[in-house]
């Protein structure tokens, strides 16, 4: 088993925001969170990434818990995190947000290697490498977001609405990005409001109302569900 969270709760001050969640993935799982706004469905990503800690419940990453470690901690066992709206460190440079991204790593050639890797994968961000992100388009922004967090080699990759403010071409740009992730062997845990997008990418889902999970199954299942055609897929 790739990741287990076993019955966590989480709180924002006093406010229960994850109420007894508890979810799995194998190695070379895409997995999709579906949910409306404020269901909880970033909270559970940043207490992955240790962002957040759980009241209580256990996270276990490769057969170690990890719901009580330190983010960096977290990013060195192998678990990258793309944050929503595509959080990057606008007055540094492309170059040294992507450096940023393997901060925990030693290896000078290796990360040469994956950072040309990314350049290919992402042309554009070779092409501006020199600038400050908070110059770059929004889409631009998503994928500098992205390759950053394959700059620390992830066994587990969690992304949190890439597809979010995208135009229809950059939205499909995104899921071939996505799918090519995968083929280099990589889990995925996507969060993402475009259930179509997410159920054609992932093999596995989970929805989840206030904090809950409600249903889950294969893609299959959940592309049959009424409930996810009515409340996601438009009927």
């Amino acid at each position: 088993m790739l990741l287990e969270i076993r019955n966590i709760i989480v709180h924002y001050d006093k406010v229960k925001v994850v109420k007894g969640v508890s979810l799995n993935m194998e190695k070379g799982d895409i997995v999709t969170l579906l949910g409306s706004n404020g269901a909880g469905k970033t909270t559970i990503l940043k207490t992955i990434s240790g962002l957040k800690h759980p009241t209580s419940g256990e996270i276990v990453f490769l057969d170690q818990r990890i719901d009580s470690f330190k983010p960096s901690r977290i990013v060195q066992l192998g678990i990258g995190h793309v944050p929503e709206a595509a959080h990057v460190f606008r007055d540094m440079t492309v170059q040294d947000n992507l450096l940023l991204g393997a901060f925990t790593r030693k290896d000078k050639e290796g990360i040469k290697r994956d950072m040309e890797e990314v350049y290919q994968n992402f042309p554009i961000l070779k092409e501006r490498k020199r600038q400050r992100a908070g110059s770059l388009s929004g889409g631009e922004q998503q994928m500098l977001a992205i390759g950053r967090a394959l700059m620390c080699k992830p066994k587990l990759l969690l992304m949190d609405e890439p597809s979010i403010g995208l135009s229809p071409l950059l939205v499909e740009r995104i899921a071939s990005i996505i799918d090519f992730i995968h083929k280099q062997g990589i889990s995925v845990l996507l969060v993402e409001q475009n259930a179509g997008l997410a159920l054609n990418l992932a093999n596995r889902g989970y929805v989840i109302e206030t904090g809950q999970i409600t249903l889950s199954g294969t893609r299959e299942e959940l592309v049959c569900s009424d409930k996810v055609k009515k409340a996601y897929l438009g009927g």
